[in-house]
C-alpha cells in the first residue's frame, strides 16, 4: 500500500509563505536523476532590429539562467509567468494565452522555469508537456516530480510553423534551416522537398534570432510568425508542417494548487508505480474503468537504481526496486467522489502514488 505523505513547504525569496490545504492531492514527489540532449545556439543577447517599418531597435529580455535565480524582484501587479525560450517562441505565446496581460520571463531551460516559480521570483511557470505530433516532452515529466510545483491548468496551442529568413533573402537561395529537433521533425515534408539541409537548435525562436542576429543570407528558420516579426524577418512560407492538426498542450504551473470543482470539466495528473507481477497495470486502470472515468493519457517512464529518493519512507518496498512509473490523465475533478474513491482503490496495491494536480480542462481546440 502506498502512504501519501503532506508536502514540505516551499522557501519564499521575498514573499511569506502562505497556508495550503492538506489533501490526498497535496503530497510530495519523487527525484529522478536528469539527462537531456542540448542543441545550443551561439548567439549575443544584445538587442538587435525589430520588425516595425521604421527599423527601431528593440531590445528583448535576457532569457533567464540558473545564476540569475538570486532575487529579482516582482513589479507591479501583473502576474509574472515564466516560459522556456526566447521571445517569439510558441511557449510565450502559450503563457500568453493561459494568461492574458501577463509579463512573459523567458527562461533559458526548462528546469529554471521550475526554479523560478519554487524561489517565488515569478508567480507561475507555461511549459509543454505534448505535441500531438511529436509525443510527450519527457524531460518536463521528470522535472514535475524532481520539482515541488501544482499543475493548475492547461493550455493547447496550434502550432503554425513558418519559413524565415533575412529581407532579400529567397527560398532558392537557402542551404540550410534551423530551428527545434521536433520542429524540423513536424515539417519534414516541406523541407525535404525544398532539399535544404536540417540544423537542430534549442527552440525556434532562437533560432530566428540566430539567422536575424548574424544576418544570414543561406540560412532560414523555422519558427512562428511572431518571431519573424520581433526579429525583423521575412515570412517566405507559412504553415510548413505536414499535418494541419499540430497542436502543442502545456501545463500550468504554480507553487499552490487549486481548490477542485465540479461545475465545469477537470482534468486530474497523477503518477503511480506497481509492484511487478501479471495484471498490475489492469488492475490499476480497472479502478478507473469500473467508475466509468475517462482516462486520457498514459504514459510510462522507466526507472533508474535510485529512481526516488532514499528519504522518501511513504513507499513500501525498497525505492528504486520497481521497473517503471505511469503517469496518467484523467477525465475527473478531485472534487468528484468517483475520482477519491479509485486513488484510494489504486493506494491499496501501489507503491507509490502522488497527485501531481487536478484542474480546469481547455476545451478549446
Amino acid at each position: 500500500m502506498a502512504t501519501m505523505v503532506s508536502r514540505a513547504p516551499i522557501n519564499p525569496t521575498h514573499k511569506p509563505i502562505t497556508t495550503t490545504t492538506s489533501s490526498i492531492w497535496d503530497q510530495s514527489k519523487a527525484k529522478f536523476p536528469l539527462h537531456r540532449r542540448q542543441f545550443r545556439i551561439s548567439a549575443s543577447s544584445s538587442s538587435i532590429q525589430g520588425g516595425t517599418s521604421e527599423g527601431k531597435t528593440t531590445s528583448l529580455p535576457r532569457p533567464l539562467t540558473s545564476t540569475d535565480l538570486t532575487g529579482l524582484p516582482s513589479e507591479g501587479s501583473r502576474i509574472r509567468v515564466a516560459y522556456q525560450g526566447v521571445p517569439g517562441a510558441y511557449s510565450e505565446s502559450a503563457a500568453e494565452k493561459a494568461y492574458p496581460n501577463c509579463e512573459a520571463v523567458p527562461c533559458e531551460q526548462f528546469e529554471t522555469a521550475f526554479e523560478a516559480v519554487e524561489r517565488w521570483l515569478v508567480d507561475r511557470a507555461v511549459l509543454p508537456i505534448e505535441n500531438s505530433l511529436g509525443g510527450s516532452i519527457h524531460r518536463n515529466y521528470d522535472l514535475l516530480l524532481r520539482h515541488r510545483l501544482h499543475i493548475v491548468g492547461e493550455v493547447k496551442l496550434a502550432i503554425r510553423h513558418c519559413l524565415l529568413a533575412n529581407h532579400g533573402v529567397k527560398i532558392e537561395h537557402l542551404k540550410r534551416v534551423l530551428s527545434h529537433p521536433q520542429a524540423l521533425a513536424q515539417c519534414e515534408n516541406t523541407l525535404t522537398r525544398l532539399g535544404i539541409v536540417r540544423e537542430a537548435v534549442d527552440d525556434t525562436a532562437g533560432a530566428a534570432k540566430h539567422v536575424a542576429l548574424h544576418q544570414l543570407d543561406d540560412t532560414g528558420a523555422v519558427a512562428s510568425a511572431a518571431a519573424a516579426k520581433i526579429y525583423g524577418l521575412n515570412l517566405l512560407q507559412q504553415d510548413i508542417q505536414d499535418y494541419s492538426d499540430n497542436v502543442t498542450r502545456f501545463l500550468m504551473l504554480a507553487r499552490e494548487p487549486i481548490i477542485p470543482r465540479t461545475d465545469r470539466p477537470f482534468k486530474t495528473s497523477i503518477v503511480f508505480s506497481l509492484d511487478e507481477g501479471p495484471g498490475m497495470l489492469f488492475k490499476a486502470l480497472a479502478v478507473f474503468a469500473m467508475r466509468q472515468i475517462n482516462l486520457t493519457k498514459i504514459e510510462s517512464r522507466p526507472l533508474q537504481r535510485q529512481a526516488l529518493p532514499a528519504h522518501n519512507e511513504s513507499t513500501n518496498g525498497t525505492p528504486g526496486s520497481f521497473p517503471y512509473l505511469f503517469y496518467v490523465d484523467f477525465q475527473a475533478s478531485m472534487a468528484d467522489q468517483r475520482a477519491q474513491n479509485a486513488l484510494s482503490h489504486l493506494k491499496e496495491f501501489a507503491t507509490f502514488l502522488s497527485v501531481l494536480g487536478s484542474y480546469p480542462e481547455d476545451v478549446t481546440i
